[in-house]
Protein backbone atom coordinates (compact mmCIF):
# COMPACT_ATOMS: atom_id res chain seq x y z
CA UNK A 1 0.00 0.00 0.00
CA UNK A 2 2.82 2.39 0.88
CA UNK A 3 4.53 1.61 -2.42
CA UNK A 4 1.30 2.24 -4.29
CA UNK A 5 0.78 5.63 -2.64
CA UNK A 6 4.43 6.58 -3.16
CA UNK A 7 4.22 5.81 -6.87
CA UNK A 8 0.94 7.68 -7.17
CA UNK A 9 2.28 10.79 -5.43
CA UNK A 10 5.43 10.75 -7.54
CA UNK A 11 3.53 10.63 -10.82
CA UNK A 12 0.45 12.68 -9.87
CA UNK A 13 1.89 16.15 -10.70
CA UNK A 14 2.77 15.17 -14.26
CA UNK A 15 -0.48 13.34 -14.80
CA UNK A 16 -2.50 16.24 -13.43
CA UNK A 17 -0.88 18.56 -15.95
CA UNK A 18 -2.23 16.35 -18.73
CA UNK A 19 -5.57 15.77 -17.05
CA UNK A 20 -6.32 19.45 -16.44
CA UNK A 21 -7.38 20.23 -20.06
CA UNK A 22 -9.37 16.99 -20.07
CA UNK A 23 -11.19 18.12 -16.90
CA UNK A 24 -12.12 21.39 -18.60
CA UNK A 25 -13.43 19.40 -21.55
CA UNK A 26 -15.48 17.18 -19.22
CA UNK A 27 -16.97 20.24 -17.54
CA UNK A 28 -17.66 21.88 -20.90
CA UNK A 29 -19.49 18.81 -22.24
CA UNK A 30 -21.44 18.49 -19.01
CA UNK A 31 -22.44 22.16 -18.86
CA UNK A 32 -23.39 22.37 -22.54
CA UNK A 33 -25.38 19.14 -22.34
CA UNK A 34 -27.17 20.27 -19.18
CA UNK A 35 -28.21 23.60 -20.68
CA UNK A 36 -29.40 21.97 -23.89
CA UNK A 37 -31.19 19.22 -21.95
CA UNK A 38 -32.94 21.81 -19.78
CA UNK A 39 -34.21 23.69 -22.82
CA UNK A 40 -35.42 20.46 -24.42
CA UNK A 41 -37.06 19.44 -21.14
CA UNK A 42 -38.98 22.71 -20.99
CA UNK A 43 -40.23 22.05 -24.53
CA UNK A 44 -41.25 18.51 -23.59
CA UNK A 45 -43.09 19.70 -20.50
CA UNK A 46 -44.90 22.42 -22.43
CA UNK A 47 -45.92 19.79 -24.99
CA UNK A 48 -47.19 17.49 -22.23
CA UNK A 49 -49.29 20.34 -20.87
CA UNK A 50 -50.58 21.30 -24.30
CA UNK A 51 -54.28 21.17 -25.04
CA UNK A 52 -53.40 19.44 -28.30
CA UNK A 53 -53.61 15.67 -27.99
CA UNK A 54 -51.00 15.11 -30.71
CA UNK A 55 -48.45 17.27 -28.86
CA UNK A 56 -49.03 15.41 -25.60
CA UNK A 57 -48.71 12.05 -27.34
CA UNK A 58 -45.54 13.10 -29.17
CA UNK A 59 -43.89 14.28 -25.94
CA UNK A 60 -44.70 11.06 -24.09
CA UNK A 61 -43.56 8.94 -27.05
CA UNK A 62 -40.26 10.85 -27.26
CA UNK A 63 -39.58 10.43 -23.54
CA UNK A 64 -40.42 6.71 -23.58
CA UNK A 65 -38.30 6.06 -26.68
CA UNK A 66 -35.18 7.89 -25.47
CA UNK A 67 -35.37 6.19 -22.08
CA UNK A 68 -35.43 2.76 -23.70
CA UNK A 69 -32.31 3.34 -25.82
CA UNK A 70 -28.80 3.12 -24.29
CA UNK A 71 -26.82 6.37 -24.21
CA UNK A 72 -23.96 4.74 -26.09
CA UNK A 73 -26.27 3.70 -28.93
CA UNK A 74 -27.43 7.30 -29.32
CA UNK A 75 -23.85 8.59 -29.30
CA UNK A 76 -22.77 6.03 -31.90
CA UNK A 77 -25.74 6.92 -34.08
CA UNK A 78 -24.92 10.63 -33.95
CA UNK A 79 -21.16 10.27 -34.43
CA UNK A 80 -20.78 7.21 -36.65
CA UNK A 81 -24.23 6.72 -38.17
CA UNK A 82 -25.32 10.15 -39.37
CA UNK A 83 -22.22 10.76 -41.56
CA UNK A 84 -23.59 7.95 -43.76
CA UNK A 85 -26.42 10.28 -44.79
CA UNK A 86 -24.24 13.37 -45.04
CA UNK A 87 -24.69 14.76 -41.52
CA UNK A 88 -21.42 14.98 -39.60
CA UNK A 89 -20.82 16.31 -36.10
CA UNK A 90 -17.60 16.81 -34.21
CA UNK A 91 -17.12 14.47 -31.27
CA UNK A 92 -17.86 17.32 -28.84
CA UNK A 93 -21.10 18.29 -30.58
CA UNK A 94 -22.23 14.67 -30.97
CA UNK A 95 -21.54 14.00 -27.29
CA UNK A 96 -23.35 17.14 -26.22
CA UNK A 97 -26.41 16.39 -28.35
CA UNK A 98 -26.54 12.74 -27.27
CA UNK A 99 -26.31 13.51 -23.57
CA UNK A 100 -28.79 16.36 -23.93
CA UNK A 101 -31.33 14.12 -25.63
CA UNK A 102 -31.09 11.50 -22.89
CA UNK A 103 -31.04 13.83 -19.93
CA UNK A 104 -33.83 16.03 -21.26
CA UNK A 105 -36.20 13.17 -20.41
CA UNK A 106 -34.95 13.04 -16.81
CA UNK A 107 -35.07 16.80 -16.39
CA UNK A 108 -38.57 16.78 -17.87
CA UNK A 109 -39.66 14.49 -15.03
CA UNK A 110 -38.00 16.78 -12.49
CA UNK A 111 -39.77 19.70 -14.13
CA UNK A 112 -43.10 17.91 -14.01
CA UNK A 113 -42.65 17.29 -10.29
CA UNK A 114 -41.80 20.93 -9.71
CA UNK A 115 -44.74 22.16 -11.76
CA UNK A 116 -47.11 19.76 -9.98
CA UNK A 117 -46.06 21.29 -6.66
CA UNK A 118 -47.50 24.65 -7.77
CA UNK A 119 -51.20 24.99 -7.04
CA UNK A 120 -53.25 24.78 -10.22
CA UNK A 121 -55.27 27.79 -9.13
CA UNK A 122 -52.30 30.05 -9.83
CA UNK A 123 -52.20 28.94 -13.45
CA UNK A 124 -55.94 29.34 -13.82
CA UNK A 125 -55.79 32.81 -12.29
CA UNK A 126 -52.98 33.83 -14.65
CA UNK A 127 -54.92 32.57 -17.68
CA UNK A 128 -58.01 34.43 -16.46
CA UNK A 129 -55.90 37.59 -16.12
CA UNK A 130 -55.03 37.38 -19.81
CA UNK A 131 -51.68 35.62 -19.83
CA UNK A 132 -51.04 32.99 -22.46
CA UNK A 133 -50.13 29.44 -21.34
CA UNK A 134 -46.51 30.08 -22.33
CA UNK A 135 -46.38 33.36 -20.39
CA UNK A 136 -48.01 31.67 -17.40
CA UNK A 137 -45.40 28.94 -17.45
CA UNK A 138 -42.52 31.38 -17.87
CA UNK A 139 -43.49 34.08 -15.38
CA UNK A 140 -45.66 32.31 -12.81
CA UNK A 141 -45.00 28.58 -12.69
CA UNK A 142 -41.32 28.16 -13.58
CA UNK A 143 -39.84 30.69 -11.08
CA UNK A 144 -41.67 29.00 -8.20
CA UNK A 145 -40.98 25.48 -9.44
CA UNK A 146 -37.23 26.17 -9.62
CA UNK A 147 -37.08 26.35 -5.82
CA UNK A 148 -38.54 22.86 -5.57
CA UNK A 149 -36.40 21.53 -8.42
CA UNK A 150 -33.04 22.96 -7.35
CA UNK A 151 -31.83 19.90 -5.42
CA UNK A 152 -33.06 17.29 -7.97
CA UNK A 153 -31.49 19.32 -10.78
CA UNK A 154 -28.15 19.32 -8.98
CA UNK A 155 -28.35 15.55 -8.55
CA UNK A 156 -29.15 15.24 -12.26
CA UNK A 157 -26.16 17.44 -13.09
CA UNK A 158 -23.90 15.15 -11.03
CA UNK A 159 -25.23 12.10 -12.89
CA UNK A 160 -24.61 13.86 -16.19
CA UNK A 161 -21.07 14.70 -15.12
CA UNK A 162 -20.35 11.02 -14.46
CA UNK A 163 -22.05 9.83 -17.66
CA UNK A 164 -20.00 12.28 -19.72
CA UNK A 165 -17.21 9.70 -19.43
CA UNK A 166 -19.07 7.66 -22.07
CA UNK A 167 -18.10 10.34 -24.58
CA UNK A 168 -14.57 8.92 -24.49
CA UNK A 169 -15.88 6.18 -26.78
CA UNK A 170 -16.55 8.73 -29.54
CA UNK A 171 -13.14 10.40 -29.12
CA UNK A 172 -14.09 13.36 -26.93
CA UNK A 173 -10.82 14.22 -25.22
CA UNK A 174 -12.28 14.28 -21.70
CA UNK A 175 -11.00 12.80 -18.46
CA UNK A 176 -11.61 9.15 -19.21
CA UNK A 177 -10.05 9.19 -22.68
CA UNK A 178 -6.98 11.06 -21.47
CA UNK A 179 -6.61 8.69 -18.52
CA UNK A 180 -6.71 5.72 -20.92
CA UNK A 181 -3.90 7.28 -22.95
CA UNK A 182 -1.81 7.82 -19.81
CA UNK A 183 -2.54 4.27 -18.67
CA UNK A 184 -1.44 2.83 -22.02
CA UNK A 185 1.84 4.73 -21.74
CA UNK A 186 2.61 3.96 -18.10
CA UNK A 187 0.98 0.52 -17.65
CA UNK A 188 -0.27 1.68 -14.25
CA UNK A 189 -4.05 1.51 -14.68
CA UNK A 190 -4.89 1.35 -10.98
CA UNK A 191 -2.82 4.44 -10.14
CA UNK A 192 -4.23 6.45 -13.03
CA UNK A 193 -7.86 5.57 -12.47
CA UNK A 194 -7.63 6.12 -8.72
CA UNK A 195 -6.42 9.64 -9.49
CA UNK A 196 -9.19 10.21 -12.04
CA UNK A 197 -11.77 8.88 -9.60
CA UNK A 198 -10.49 11.35 -7.02
CA UNK A 199 -10.92 14.17 -9.54
CA UNK A 200 -14.53 13.19 -10.27
CA UNK A 201 -15.17 12.96 -6.53
CA UNK A 202 -13.63 16.38 -5.87
CA UNK A 203 -15.95 17.94 -8.44
CA UNK A 204 -19.15 16.02 -7.62
CA UNK A 205 -18.99 15.86 -3.81
CA UNK A 206 -19.43 19.60 -3.14
CA UNK A 207 -22.45 19.66 -5.44
CA UNK A 208 -23.88 16.65 -3.63
CA UNK A 209 -23.47 18.46 -0.30
CA UNK A 210 -25.14 21.53 -1.78
CA UNK A 211 -28.09 19.43 -2.96
CA UNK A 212 -28.51 17.98 0.54
CA UNK A 213 -28.34 21.45 2.08
CA UNK A 214 -31.02 22.73 -0.29
CA UNK A 215 -33.25 19.76 0.50
CA UNK A 216 -32.91 20.34 4.25
CA UNK A 217 -33.53 24.06 3.87
CA UNK A 218 -36.68 23.50 1.80
CA UNK A 219 -37.88 20.86 4.28
CA UNK A 220 -37.47 23.31 7.16
CA UNK A 221 -39.26 26.01 5.20
CA UNK A 222 -42.15 23.65 4.47
CA UNK A 223 -42.45 22.68 8.14
CA UNK A 224 -42.37 26.33 9.17
CA UNK A 225 -45.09 27.20 6.68
CA UNK A 226 -47.24 24.34 7.95
CA UNK A 227 -47.14 25.67 11.53
CA UNK A 228 -50.08 28.06 12.09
Amino acid sequence: MIGFLTTLLENAPGWLERLRPALFMTLAVTAASFVAASLLAIGLELARQSRTKAARWAARACIDFVRCVPILAILYLLYFGLPGIGIAFSSFVAGTIGLALVYSTYIAEVLRGGVSAIHRGQREAAIAAGLTPLMTFRYIVLPQALRVMAAPLLVTFISLLKDSSICALIAVNELMLTSKVIMSETFMPLHVFVLVGAIYFAVAWPMSLLARWIERRLARASRSAAIP
